[in-house]
């Protein structure tokens, strides 16, 4: 078994190279680190160069799909200015040295990985070339400031050349790492290799079928196990029929694990028909098991009308927005209801565990590395420089694997069994334990003034806040109830309006709640965007002019007047009808025109075209970017349209795609995306295209029709009500 690269020693990693090692810390230089006393263990290698001129970079995050174990090794690149012809991308182990300065650990989420490694990895690309220009410098004995670089070849001053390969072979890292300051960083404008699309390094393995997800490593000996877990969270086992299932072909355990019961046995087939003949009785009556999705909707409604009831928290406010409410020549008020959503990943849940008495390894797909380990060693007493992370391709994340549960249960079961062990959750049961987008009901009033001009805005949400349940009670005290998973977008920070407030009422049902894509925007987003267009048509102006009006600043202008330029708009073709939203996430921007049709009679909606213009700060990679946006957007329509979990009696009630379905690729629209660079530093991407597609689809019903739609997903049947009221 290879080290653990938490335990691998400095000195150790460069004496067993045969290269050029360059240990560095991300955010903090090596010198700075080993001055506050970090040992020489927790800085890990970043970037190794060969004599023969390979040049292996380390990738931190989880890719799923969204690009960035190219887009982090290629910032890093870019500062060395390396031949990215010759660099290797590996996956890096957990360690604290890899983590995301963002969030102090390995951790993938909220559309922050390259935003997050950004600077750091530039100074650390940077002090990578400045090592290696100064070891050519000293060969040649010439002033480091007298020589430059091409990609991965050092030039002096007389035109003599050694390439980054020759170097390695002769040079020492020093003790002591040369200092850059941001000012030392190349010009945006100088940039070889960001900006510009290449290829990305995961595709030829995951257009061939080579790429290795949890489901495909074998071990040898290994068991495999499914987990069915509580219908709500804190039940426990009643009864169950476990002689029956223990007697049938393949099984070898049937084990309470206290929120659920495992199935183990010799292959994935016997393993499953023996979950489906099991029969679980549970007790208990934590506040999960009384979720009902459909009274819980009339009670968050309530509570929202309700003039006693105030809120728990005041998310955000600007100027004051009572008073300028009271004040303001009109008011509309709306409310609005988004149900519970499913993440619908592909990869089955899963994970490969080994625990022996020298360590464990785990095999899986983690939206956050370092938590998997922590909890691995916690699980099986071991120090956690004896368990090591196997960190794989994802397929599908979007929140769910945030969570790790599932990497818990196989690292118990490998412990109780004495064997490997493979854990896999079928559909229904991954569906059945699923960590859910929040059910909302929102409250939106927004002030006019004489001229039509939004002058106010109150926001008051009402839902399950994610942050205790994500992280804990310590977390959510640290917050003071401020939950940005499930209130972001709740403001209109890029439209001229002066008093806003967003308030928060904390539904503490005990639903499993997480993030999902997008997050709060995806909810917040379809309130706040419909009313600005309900506005708009009640004043007679176009909507897309109005918002262009109303735009605080050039950035946002651009994106608006670049869709409607894009769309054609307001001119749809006959028998269409055109819709427009507008969105931020994070430091991003996304105006959306889409072109639906309308079956009255059958109340379905079917968007055809999509066109969308973004501002992602600056662009690193335009193609990545593109189908990010695109993927964005698909989840957006489907879950406009379609996507809904409902829960009775704290349980799920929908199995499969059959009662869950999502959007198919033979209704999936046309998708045109404008890359628009608004600043020199990289903003969000992952989580941008979802926010302002449905509410860009309930406009154009709006448009065509008069009749507004307030309940996500706007199904069929919602449809037709709202068109008969």
């Amino acid at each position: 078994m290879a080290p653990n690269d938490m335990t691998l020693s400095r000195r150790g990693f460069l004496a067993g190279s045969g290269g050029l090692v360059f240990a560095l810390t991300l955010g903090v230089p090596a010198e700075e680190a080993l001055a506050q006393g970090a040992s020489p263990q927790a800085i890990g290698a970043w970037v190794r160069i060969s004599p023969d001129g390979a040049i292996v970079i380390r990738a931190p995050a989880a890719e799923m799909g969204q690009g960035v174990q190219t887009i982090v090794p290629l910032i890093l690149a870019e500062e060395m200015d390396a031949d990215w012809a010759r660099v290797q991308v590996e996956t890096a182990p957990v360690a604290e040295v890899f983590n995301n300065p963002a969030f102090r650990s390995q951790f993938t989420v909220a559309s922050l990985t390259v935003k997050g490694y950004w600077m750091p990895a530039r100074l650390a690309g940077a002090q990578v070339r400045r090592v290696l220009v100064q070891a050519a410098a000293e060969r040649w004995g010439v002033a480091p400031d007298a020589v430059r670089t091409e990609p991965s070849v050092v030039i002096g001053p007389s035109g003599q050349r050694l390439t980054y390969g020759e170097i390695a072979a002769f040079a020492r890292v020093p003790e002591t790492l040369p200092a850059v300051q941001p000012a030392d960083l190349k010009p945006v404008g100088s940039f070889r290799l960001l900006g510009r699309d290449v290829t990305r390094v995961d595709m030829a393995e995951k257009s061939s079928g080579r790429t290795q997800y949890a489901a495909d490593i074998r071990l040898p000996g290994m068991l495999y196990a499914t987990v069915a877990r509580s219908p709500a969270s804190g039940q426990r086992v009643a009864r169950m029929n476990r002689e029956e299932v223990a007697a049938l072909p393949g099984v070898t355990h049937v084990l309470d694990l206290g929120h659920g019961v495992a199935v183990v046995g010799r292959s994935i087939p016997q393993v499953f028909a023996a979950r489906e003949a099991l029969r679980i009785e549970w007790s208990g009556s934590p506040p999960g098991a009384a979720v009902d999705s459909e009274r819980d909707k009339a009670l968050y409604l309530s509570h929202l009308r309700d003039p006693n009831r105030r809120p728990d928290v005041v998310f955000s406010r600007t100027g004051d927005a009572p008073a300028a409410l009271q004040s303001a020549a009109r008011t509309l008020t709306r409310e609005y209801v988004s149900e519970y959503c499913y993440h619908a990943q592909m990869e089955p849940m899963g994970a490969v565990a080994h625990v022996r008495a020298d360590g464990a390894d785990v095999w899986t797909g983690t939206q956050w590395q370092t938590m998997a380990a922590m909890k691995t060693a916690r699980i099986t007493g071991l120090p956690p420089e004896r368990v090591r992370v196997h960190q794989l391709m994802l397929g599908g994340g979007f929140g769910r694997r945030a969570h790790t549960e599932y990497i818990d249960d196989a690292v118990t079961l490998s412990k109780e069994t004495g064997a490997p062990v493979k854990l896999l959750l079928s559909r229904a049961d991954d569906l059945a334990s699923g960590r859910l987008r929040p059910l909302t009901a929102q409250r939106v009033t927004m002030g006019l003034d004489s001229e039509g001009r939004i002058v106010a805005l109150r926001h008051v949400v009402a839902c399950e806040p994610v942050t205790p349940y994500m992280y804990g009670a310590e977390r959510w005290r640290a917050v003071e109830g401020r939950d940005v998973i499930t209130m972001r977008g709740s403001s209109l920070p890029h439209y001229t309006v002066p008093n806003q407030i967003a308030e928060h009422i904390h539904e503490m049902r005990g639903a499993r709640v997480a993030a999902w894509r997008g997050i709060g925007c995806g909810y917040t987003k379809f309130a706040l965007e419909t009313m600005v267009d309900e506005i708009a048509r009640d004043l007679g102006r176009d909507p897309l002019a109005y918002r262009i009006a109303m735009a605080a600043n050039p950035r946002a202008r651009a994106v608006l007047e670049r869709v409607r330029e894009m769309s054609g708009w307001p001119n749809a073709r006959e028998g269409r009808h055109l819709g427009a939203a507008f969105a931020e996430y994070g430091d991003s921007l996304n105006a959306t025109v889409v072109e639906i049709s309308l079956d009255r009679a059958l109340g379905r909606i079917r968007v055809h075209r999509l066109w969308a213009a973004v501002d992602v700060g600056l662009p690193l990679q335009p193609n990545t970017i593109v189908a990010q946006i695109e993927g964005g957007a698909i989840f957006g329509v489907s879950a406009a349209l379609k996507e809904e979990v409902t829960i009775r009696d704290g349980a799920v009630v929908q199995r499969n795609f059959h009662d869950y379905p999502i959007l198919r690729a033979d209704v999936s629209p046309e998708i045109e995306v404008a890359i628009l660079r608004g600043s020199d530093t990289p903003t969000e991407v992952g989580e941008l295209g979802l926010p302002p597609v449905a509410p860009a689809i309930a406009n154009a019903v709006r448009g065509a029709t008069g009749k507004g739609l307030y309940h996500l997903p706007m199904t069929p049947e919602r449809v037709r009500a709202a068109l008969a009221g």
